[in-house]
């Protein structure tokens, strides 16, 4: 199981992390993104990072501004969001899969999802 964690509520121009914690197995060797699901809007891709770590992918909207990284000792995945915008504001999800890839079907496993509300 995946478990989301981190979201609430930041100003615009703040940071915040997100964090992606696995019980049950381990990330290890697979492969982790962040999608996320505005209000009235269809779910889509933030960030990956490869199973190794040594490869990451972002969504134009985010490059620059979020940062993916893994925490292999912790079994955790985060997501580093500095300078969020209004526009960021969005339910953020994690999803594990063997295959690098942006979109959903790439991913088996996915967490619960957790609320992101960026203030302007």
């Amino acid at each position: 199981q995946l478990q989301a964690s981190g979201g609430g509520l930041v100003q615009a121009g703040g940071s915040l992390r997100l964090s992606c914690a696995a019980s049950g197995r381990t990330f290890r060797n697979y492969v982790v993104a962040w999608f996320r699901q505005a209000p009235g809007k269809e779910r889509e891709f933030v960030a990956a990072i490869s199973s190794s770590g040594s490869r990451t992918s972002y969504a134009d909207f985010v490059k620059g501004r979020f940062t993916i990284s893994r925490g292999y000792a912790e079994n955790t995945v985060y997501l580093q969001m500095n300078s969020p915008a209004a526009a960021d504001t969005a339910v953020y999800y994690c999803a594990a899969g063997v295959v690098f890839d942006a979109y959903e079907w790439a991913f088996s496993f996915w967490g619960q999802g957790t609320l992101v509300t960026v203030s302007s």
